[in-house]
């Protein structure tokens, strides 16, 4: 191994640890809170997350050895097998995403219907779906023979067969990812600049209504009225900040290696081996950043963390809060506004 297989053996290892840590935890809050638990997009995250987790202890372990050996993990059989569940896991995953996607779309664009559109039931449907668009597309490249250890990505995933089955396989390639990867990131696009246009509006109503607030109020305390204009920046940062980050990180996790594939399908152009690695372990991340861009970073679960730790130390969290309070309100002399 040289050095640039030993840092992406490596980073294979961290990805794994924080796939594996991050979506039990988002596992643990489910089971914690019920309040998670009753709410309609729970769903599809929890059909995130086991997507990541089964990719994260069933082809990431085989892509790390594949990597280290430089050679085949496994027989050919038990590759198959593995080559068909990361083909059916990345595709449930995508469509997932996109899925969270559409439930945010009708919750703010349309959130007084919100509840007769998108009840459980509703919600099972689409993931009928993306179940049985995953499924569909995974049994056809594993009775076909197109699933298999591909040495450029060192993992058991699509693998381009012989000769003479190659048309067709570069057909269902195109497909497949036309179908998939562009299909979520078209959804992804489409719903998320719909809830970046409500948010922003909503935004400049608030603004409006907070500095004619601020204007009649003239005896204000300068420090407030600084706050409040930062609160309106802010505000105005979180909406951009959060629709960047779902389709940033799809983006930058699953394009590289989609563009690899479909290039992959033109054998006079060359492709680094190591790239295809790298490409590799860009996807895989998303297993490990899926939890925080989805859960972990929201209110509910971060406070959910917070039970669950309180409890395990035996510690009362008002007691915690008031700990946490205490500083704060003895090191500050600003005025507070109700």
């Amino acid at each position: 191994m040289d050095t640039a297989e030993v840092i992406l053996s490596l980073l294979v290892v961290v990805i794994i640890i924080v796939s594996l840590l991050s979506n039990v935890l988002v596992l643990i809050c489910f089971a914690y809170n019920p309040e998670i638990r009753k709410q309609v997009p729970c769903l599809f995250n929890l059909n995130l997350t086991f997507c990541n987790l089964l990719l994260t202890v069933s082809n990431m372990p085989l892509t790390l050895a594949g990597l280290v050996r430089e050679a085949q993990p496994a027989g050919d059989g038990f590759c198959r097998l593995l080559g068909f569940l990361e083909t059916f896991l990345s595709t449930n995953s995508m469509l997932s995403m996109a899925a969270l996607s559409i439930d945010r779309w009708i919750a703010v664009v349309f959130p007084l219907r919100y509840h007769s559109k998108m009840r459980h039931k509703d919600a099972a449907l689409v993931l009928g779906y993306t179940w049985a668009h995953s499924v569909s597309f995974s049994t056809a490249a594993a009775c076909l023979s197109w699933v298999g250890y591909h040495r450029l990505y060192a993992s058991c995933t699509l693998s381009s067969p012989g000769a003479g089955s190659r048309t067709q396989f570069v057909i269902f390639t195109v497909f497949f990812h036309s179908f998939t990867f562009l299909l979520s990131f078209v959804v992804l696009c489409f719903t998320y600049l719909k809830v970046l246009k409500v948010a922003r509006f909503h935004c400049k109503r608030i603004d409006v209504i907070t500095m004619q607030t601020l204007v009649l109020l003239v005896d204000i305390h300068p420090s407030v009225r600084q706050r409040c204009l930062e609160e309106q920046r802010r505000r105005r940062q979180r909406a951009t900040r959060k629709i960047s980050t779902f389709i940033g990180t799809f983006m930058l996790c699953f394009a590289p290696y989609v563009i690899t594939r479909i290039v992959e399908l033109f054998p006079a152009v060359p492709i680094n081996p190591h790239w295809g690695i790298v490409s590799k372990c860009l996807a895989y991340s998303k297993a490990a950043c899926d939890p925080f861009v989805y859960s972990l970073l929201r209110h509910q679960y971060k406070q959910t963390c917070t039970d669950i730790v309180n409890k395990l130390l035996k510690r009362s969290p008002l007691n915690a809060s008031g700990r946490m309070a205490q500083p704060e309100n003895q090191g500050s002399s600003l005025p507070t506004a109700e």
